[in-house]
């Protein structure tokens, strides 16, 4: 009975220790894995990095795969230079129903444009716009969703571009509540992007809307740099006139970045598997495959929109971020499901 009584007071005295460890090097804490020593598995946290997650199987995975990434002595550790991780933006970060932000940017520039186009008063898929018919992105064709998005784009520089973008969406509110679109960043989401980058990764957008657009706001709003936005792109050519020269976007699209194309992008733009891997569309599907099935091991997360009190609920019957084939998946794949209704203490 001794020998019980002096070993339970030695590991009082243990977690006592790790207890200070965690105090005094303010390590992030979560649940540990069985056999992972790292102090900082043990420890609860002093400021926990993700808030507005709730407690559960998606938080707890997300930290253990950091803990273990970051720790030299986990058979598991990365390099920092191999660190990367990967995000969608629409429906991943912010918000993206009912209708794409880059759709009200496009659908204003038409009206923007009119009047230098009285030809679009009768012709489609422009005066449908201009009259109001048709309002969203899924009225209208993916034809003509790209001869929108090409006419919208073109004969313009890159920075004459992106200047538009940031002065329409510094301006520009929601339709339907008037709240400006960037208020519809997901809190949680927010919390993860610091969180990787204070423990060394290095963040892509990996997005299938138009990549200057996203890079037109992509720094303030998610702290990650335009040189990290790898997205949809018209054609540019270069153009010289006498002492002066622009790069400038021509009436052709060069790539729309969806589906396999993300993980080509993904590798012609880094060089890189990423280790990290987060959409919530089956257009993100290939970008996780790459991810997480290669030689080593990586993580791959989808939002699910399941909550339509605090945002919307849709999935497999949506015409915007349509998520069906990767439910299925995503147990075969190892992929994580993040309920937005029950993971998330916040959603903005």
């Amino acid at each position: 009975m001794e020998v019980k009584r002096d070993m339970k007071i030695n590991s009082y005295l243990v977690i006592f220790a790790v207890a200070l460890l965690c105090v005094s090097s303010s390590s992030m804490a979560f649940e540990p894995k069985a056999i992972d020593t790292n102090p900082k598995l043990y420890c609860q946290s002093v400021v926990d990095p993700l808030p507005s997650w709730n407690e559960g199987s998606a938080k707890i995975a997300i930290l253990s795969f950091v803990a273990n990434v970051t720790n030299e002595s986990n058979p598991n550790y990365v390099e920092p230079d191999e660190r990367i991780a990967t995000f969608d933006n629409d429906g991943t970060l912010w918000r993206e129903y009912p209708d794409y932000v880059q759709s009200r940017f496009m659908f204003d520039r038409v009206k923007d444009m009119a009047p230098d186009h009285s030809e679009w008063n009768s012709t489609e898929p422009f005066s449908s716009i201009l009259s109001g018919k048709r309002f969203a992105s899924s009225n209208f064709s993916t034809k003509e969703v790209m001869q929108i998005y090409v006419t919208t784009s073109s004969n313009l520089t890159s920075d004459e571009y992106t200047s538009l973008a940031r002065n329409w969406l510094n301006r520009s509110k929601d339709p339907h509540s008037g709240i400006p679109y960037t208020n519809y960043a997901y809190k949680p989401m927010l919390e993860l992007l610091s969180y990787l980058r204070t423990e060394g990764f290095k963040i892509y957008i990996v997005t299938g809307g138009d990549e200057d657009f996203v890079r037109s706001f992509s720094d303030e709003l998610y702290g990650i740099p335009p040189e990290q936005v790898i997205g949809s792109a018209i054609k540019l050519r270069f153009i010289e006139n006498n002492t002066s020269c622009s790069v400038t976007k021509i009436p052709e699209i060069l790539v729309i970045d969806d589906g396999q194309e993300k993980a080509i992008e993904i590798q012609l733009n880094t060089g890189r598997h990423p280790i990290f891997a987060y959409g919530n569309s089956d257009g993100d599907i290939p970008m996780l495959q790459f991810t997480t099935g290669g030689n080593r091991k990586g993580m791959g997360l989808l939002n699910h929109h399941d909550d339509p009190i605090r945002e919307y609920a849709y999935d497999n019957v949506s015409a915007v971020g349509r998520l069906d084939k990767g439910l299925k998946m995503a147990g075969e794949w190892d992929w994580h499901v993040v309920s937005m209704k029950t993971d998330w203490k916040y959603v903005f």
